[in-house]
């Protein structure tokens, strides 16, 4: 994102289940003070790091797999990313009671996706 105004593309992500919103915006102008320079950049932070948690989460064992979740789930609550906090938090409920997690993974990887297409102005996040 480039200018503050790609911030409206979030209303654009490509339409899942769920009806919440990709990012409550509402929320995340109350946590930023309104400040559209500061979303951006939480934004962009939030995107990447959502993209290096799930990478780890990939191949990590389930004590650390629960740990990564509980950081995805508290980043994505903090700026309005519903889908990926509950699809984080379900995947770290599984993950302490050491049951297989691929379900759970697969949904929280396809919601940080969703985000990610959506933080991006509708760009794919990158795959490699």
């Amino acid at each position: 994102m480039n200018d503050p105004s790609e911030i409206s593309a979030l209303k654009d992500a490509p339409p899942t289940a769920s009806e919440a919103p990709v990012v409550d915006l509402v929320h995340l102008e109350q946590m930023t003070l309104g400040d559209r320079r500061l979303e951006r950049q939480v934004l962009e932070l939030f995107a990447r790091q959502a993209e290096l948690l799930v990478s780890r989460m990939a191949r990590s064992e389930p004590a650390a797999l629960a740990s990564l979740a509980h950081t995805l789930c508290g980043s994505a609550r903090a700026i309005g990313a519903c889908r990926v906090a509950a699809a984080a938090e379900a995947l770290e409920r599984t993950a302490i009671a050491r049951r297989a997690v691929e379900g759970e993974l697969a949904e929280l990887v396809a919601a940080a996706n969703e985000a990610q297409y959506a933080i991006n102005g509708g760009r794919s996040p990158r795959t490699d």
